[in-house]
């Protein structure tokens, strides 16, 4: 059994492309960044077969600075039956101020105790290389020029790769490793993540929930994943 978060599709990077197709949309791919993701999961699902997404756009807000423009992306079987559904938030930089509506506010406060858990994480210095397999072409994760460009001193690993390594320690941690156990599991990017890096993850149980905070350790703790709850089934 696998469960998409292990692969999220690249919302950024087919924004990105199709917006050079829509007269009037024309949104710098070296300022958008990963805002928020959620996935919602009505089944198991399986390791091969097929199946039809439909992605549509739910919400633009303004956030002063930037643009953020939500999609929800369902996916089925062929007879209908739904397998998951995945909402993301994506932040394009210098795009706000239009007066739009602001984005609406998910705070998620961890108790005021000691986690239950910690978790130590690691990544690969090749991370990123290898979720370019997944589709997600963007060169702010590969070239270093162009992460130069974007206010990067080097390359940054994908916030979908992020948030699915920190699904699969969870799972291996508090689900016994089956992902079919998760019933959903969202949060929001607080910051970015360097191939190599380690990260720490911080877990709470609460209310039949886990409410993990993720941050680099290797960098003072600098804040990475917030505002993050997995409800399992």
């Amino acid at each position: 059994m696998v469960t998409p978060v292990q692969k999220c599709p690249s919302t950024a990077r087919n924004r990105a492309e199709s917006s050079r197709e829509v007269p009037g949309v024309d949104v710098d791919l070296a300022k958008v960044l990963h805002g928020t993701q959620e996935i919602e999961l009505h089944r198991p699902i399986l390791a091969h077969g097929e199946a039809l997404a439909h992605t549509r756009t739910t919400g633009v807000f303004d956030k002063g600075k930037a643009a953020v423009l939500v999609e929800e992306t369902t996916v089925t079987y062929a007879d209908g039956n739904r397998l998951w559904t995945a909402r993301s938030g994506i932040s394009a930089r210098g795009e706000g101020g239009f007066g739009g509506e602001r984005v609406p506010s998910q705070e998620v406060v961890s108790p005021d105790r000691e986690p239950d858990a910690v978790l130590t994480i690691p990544t690969l210095p090749q991370q990123a290389l290898l979720y370019r397999l997944c589709g997600d072409l963007n060169p702010l994760n590969a070239d270093p020029a162009f992460a130069r460009v974007a206010g990067f001193d080097r390359p940054i690993l994908h916030g979908p790769c992020t948030y699915g390594v920190v699904a699969k320690a969870l799972t291996d941690a508090f689900l016994d490793g089956d992902p079919a156990r998760i019933r959903s599991f969202g949060m929001k990017f607080a910051g970015v993540v360097f191939r190599g890096e380690r990260l720490r993850t911080r877990v709470w149980r609460e209310d039949n929930r886990l409410l993990p905070t993720t941050t680099a350790a290797d960098r003072d703790d600098a804040p990475v994943l917030s505002d993050t709850v997995l409800v399992p089934r």
